[in-house]
């Protein structure tokens, strides 16, 4: 790995906004959810402080759609420990949320073992089941559609998706494409909005300047065709926010943009 790897600061910058406590939480770190031989895949649960013992907690998973295997090769390191990942799941907890990162090899395939772990192990995670929400950005957003589209219309309470590649457009190639390019995965091709569950409660952030071609393009698509179809969507634009605003873009309206997303999961999870 290189020096300009080591430094590269969607590695070691933090979300832009903080809370009191959040540097406090809890984390049970490498508990084995899956495994491919000798290869096993682990997670990382983030609790509030002083948890313990208390009522089963609602949960936050954040989705990855891109395999740590490349990961590895160009960072030496795991998603889960990039510090955007480790500070937004510190102040999920804080707010009151236990937050799960984890190490996958197949995103498809690991996102429902990691979903199904949580389910068969509830009680010793101190985890309500009934309470789940999933959290995805950028590239890692066709994964979290995918689990959305996939999972019974009951299993998740909401979903937060920011500055994301969506779905294709009919006829477009745009996502398809920018999964070749980044290295994610895509798939929900062939998918569209109508196959997404109905009442599910959807957080979507919205870059304004995003610098990714077409990514606008297919969430701009993605809003129209939620509003047609009144789906239950609060959107959010930082008109003047860049790609990855929350780490990149230390301002007022992104702070507030950070504090109405842990509001959103807070309101959704605590019914």
């Amino acid at each position: 790995m290189s020096d300009d790897a080591k430094q590269n600061p969607i590695l070691t910058t933090p979300v832009v906004y903080r809370i009191p406590g959040m540097d406090q939480v809890t984390v049970r770190r490498d508990i084995p959810y899956a495994n491919y031989g000798e290869d096993v895949l682990t997670m990382d649960v983030y609790y509030p402080v002083d948890s313990a013992g208390s009522r089963e907690l609602p949960l936050v998973i954040f989705v990855l759609g891109y395999s740590d295997l490349g990961f590895q090769k160009l960072f030496g390191r795991n998603a889960r420990e990039m510090k955007p990942y480790v500070s937004w799941a510190q102040l999920t907890a804080a707010s009151g949320i236990a937050a799960i990162t984890y190490t996958n090899r197949e995103p498809v395939t690991d996102i429902e073992a990691v979903l199904e772990y949580v389910r068969q192990n509830a009680p010793s995670l101190g985890i309500d089941p009934n309470r789940i929400g999933i959290w995805a950005c950028s590239g890692n957003v066709p994964t979290a559609l995918h689990l959305l589209i996939q999972a019974p219309a009951a299993e998740l309470k909401c979903a937060v998706l920011c500055y994301g590649m969506m779905l294709d457009p009919e006829g477009a190639g745009w996502v398809q494409e920018a999964a070749e390019q980044w290295g994610f995965r895509n798939p929900c091709v062939g998918k569209s909005i109508d196959d997404l569950p109905r009442d599910l409660p959807l957080f979507i952030a919205r870059a304004g300047r995003d610098q990714f071609p077409h990514l606008n393009d297919t969430l701009d698509h993605f809003i129209s065709g939620a509003l047609t179809r009144n789906l239950r969507v609060t959107l959010v634009n930082h008109s003047e926010g860049p790609h990855a605003f929350d780490i990149f873009d230390d301002t007022e309206t992104s702070k507030e943009i950070v504090r109405q997303i842990l509001g959103f999961m807070r309101f959704h999870l605590s019914r």
